[in-house]
């Protein structure tokens, strides 16, 4: 298209290459323009510099959005990577895995707390107030004249509270120059709901069932039954498990926090059932902080069927939940119809429509302790009086020493897994042949059986710590608990070793030369002639078991200690003593409770 004189826009490209510049024609204005023709022209001639504004603005935006696209499109695949990324970086093994849960077990939570509502406190007729802190526990028990605590009386379903007479030897600090290299802590879950199908649970439903039908009104201290409903939970940890599993991370910080090394994260062990791992992770809170995953892996350990695992021996030691290991069951029945007749008498006075057996009343006895770790309070607390709370615990006793301690033909074999899993670490070797419970691809592996911690923290069961006590051979808690009632001197007392959130802490003590048997003199006669020593020492519940009680080698120091060589050649024999296979696995008969003494059937393995 040929271009006319207006057209200057075009002019150079048309102009020759040797007409100097102010030879063009000048550029025309809108003034030298007529209306006429300047109605007819296109906006970007009538309004150049306007054209050229807008024309620049627009090219702006367009850039700007474009940048904007492709930015957010950036962050968005920044952010698909970075979702990636993290979800391999936090990619762990299953034995590190916290979550999602496996095999946690059950579940089923009760009803939330309402004391502020339901405590009946002030009580009786002084008004005399006490707060609670936090469970309601100042309750008036007839015949409680020392104004003792039924709450520590509940065998292993007792709230935590330390061993308030200890087992026979007073506490002695460290003398000066010795130090404690090394712990292990071996934990029991908090207060939780009861078991699945447990007694309170069938209890529970057959009073609901008489409160639905109207068959049966109750009377007097019994009357809250017409009304009762069973909201109990099932397992799982309840609020003040968690504070005491808290609270003795704490604990256990202020005492070994100075043995973590900064620079290594350590390897905590636990198993996969709920409580056990709300427990273990409620414990590194109070010990490392909120941000405890910095300072600790949790390895959880499959707990169920098929699967070896020291931490809950009984899983793999089918006799020990079978008949021929009821003895203590049937011991405790012997010894809970005795103590509690009156009280039955009293319960069936006070209903109609419903008899009332011995079990019953022990069940209602036991919702005690279980609502009020729920709950905050229990209106079956004050149904008993101080002696059958005495006889409540030791009716747990019995139980315990006939079904796990010594006269418990599997009660040995129970703990024996985890007695060889410390004398490994303390041997400093991982164990890599089957032995006993122990989980061999676990603990052949320094990844997740680690021998450079001064640290270890394990979380278990009431039962495999009465398990890992019998292994390891502490006599002291081996004499026959009678079912005509307690004997004078009882070692064995259940709420003593192993109540809710209960613990057993091992220190390994090194001392400059050997540290005197008797330290009652002054701390300047602490020491004797000698090389560098080693000892270990026994803490149940924040009280020392004196190992000198049990095993004569370790001389019946007044610290309860025992000479770490000394106490690792005993344990050389604790396997054997055992009888694993056998008490687990073999065929022997039921004896009847007392007849087994030494935690392992009376009966011999078979030739092989």
């Amino acid at each position: 298209m040929a271009s006319s004189q207006q057209d200057w826009s075009y002019k150079r490209l048309d102009a020759p290459q040797d007409v100097a510049l102010n030879e063009l024609p000048p550029s025309p204005s809108v003034e030298d323009t007529p209306v006429e023709d300047l109605a007819k022209q296109p906006f970007h001639q009538r309004r150049p510099i306007a054209w050229i504004a807008s024309v620049t603005m627009i090219t702006a935006l367009i850039l700007l959005l474009t940048i904007f696209a492709v930015a957010h499109a950036g962050l968005l695949d920044f952010g698909k990577r970075q979702a990636t990324s993290t979800s391999i970086s936090t990619e762990v093994p299953q034995y590190f895995q916290t979550t999602p849960e496996i095999y946690a077990g059950p579940t089923a939570t009760g009803r939330a707390p309402f004391l502020a509502e339901t405590n009946p406190a002030p009580f009786g007729a002084s008004r005399s107030f006490v707060p609670n802190t936090p469970l309601e526990t100042a309750l008036p028990i007839m015949g409680n004249s020392h104004n003792a605590s039924i709450f520590q009386l509940m065998g292993q379903v007792s709230p935590y509270f330390p061993n308030p007479i200890g087992f026979g030897v007073e506490e002695y600090p460290l003398p000066a120059g010795a130090n404690i290299s090394q712990v292990h802590v071996f934990h029991r879950h908090g207060s939780r709901y009861p078991t699945t199908d447990a007694g309170v649970q069938k209890l529970g439903a057959k009073l609901e069932a008489l409160v639905a039908n109207g068959t049966s009104k109750f009377s007097g201290a019994l009357s809250f039954l017409n009304s009762f409903t069973y909201e109990l939970g099932a397992e799982i940890l309840v609020p003040i498990g968690r504070q005491e599993l808290f609270d003795s991370g704490v604990l256990h910080y202020y005492n070994y926090g100075h043995l973590y090394n900064t620079s290594a994260k350590i390897i905590a062990r636990t198993t996969s059932q709920d409580r056990m791992l709300k427990s273990a992770e409620y414990f590194m809170a109070g010990f490392f902080g909120l941000q405890w995953t910095n300072n600790a892996s949790l390895e959880v350990i499959i707990e169920g069927t098929g699967f070896n695992i020291s931490l809950a021996g009984y899983d793999n030691c089918n006799n020990s939940n079978l008949a021929v290991n009821e003895g203590g069951t049937n011991a405790s029945m012997i010894w809970e119809s005795t103590y509690l007749k009156d009280a039955t008498a009293r319960f069936n006075a006070l209903s109609s429509g419903y008899n009332w057996t011995a079990a019953d009343v022990y069940n209602a006895q036991t919702l005690c302790p279980y609502e009020t770790v729920a709950f905050g309070y229990s209106s079956f607390c004050d149904l008993f009086n101080y002696q059958e709370w005495l006889d409540f615990e030791y009716s747990i006793d019995i139980d315990f020493a006939g079904n796990n301690y010594f006269e418990s033909p599997t009660g040995r074999a129970v703990g024996i897994g985890y007695v060889q899993e410390i004398l490994a670490r303390l041997q400093n070797h991982t164990i890599d042949v089957p032995t006993a419970q122990d989980n061999i691809t676990l603990d052949n592996n320094t990844v997740t059986f680690p021998l450079n911690q001064s640290l270890y923290f394990d979380f278990t069961h009431d039962t495999n710590i009465a398990g890992v006590l019998t292994a390891f051979g502490l006599t002291q808690f081996a004499p026959v608990l009678p079912t005509s009632g307690p004997p004078p001197d009882q070692q064995l007392i259940v709420s003593h070793v192993q109540p809710f959130a209960g613990r057993l802490d091992i220190e390994i003590i090194t001392a400059p030369q050997p540290v005197a048997a008797n330290r009652t003199e002054s701390p300047a006669t602490a020491y004797t002639d000698g090389p560098p020593t080693s000892y270990i020492h026994f803490i149940i519940n924040q009280r020392t078991l004196p190992l000198g009680k049990s095993f004569p080698a370790c001389e019946m120091r007044t610290d309860g200690w025992c000479e770490l060589k000394t106490f690792v050649e005993i344990q050389q024999q604790s396997l054997m003593n055992a009888s694993y296979e056998f008490a687990c696995n073999g065929k022997y008969p039921a004896v009847p409770y007392g007849s087994v003494t030494d935690g392992v059937p009376l009966a011999t393995a078979p030739p092989s």
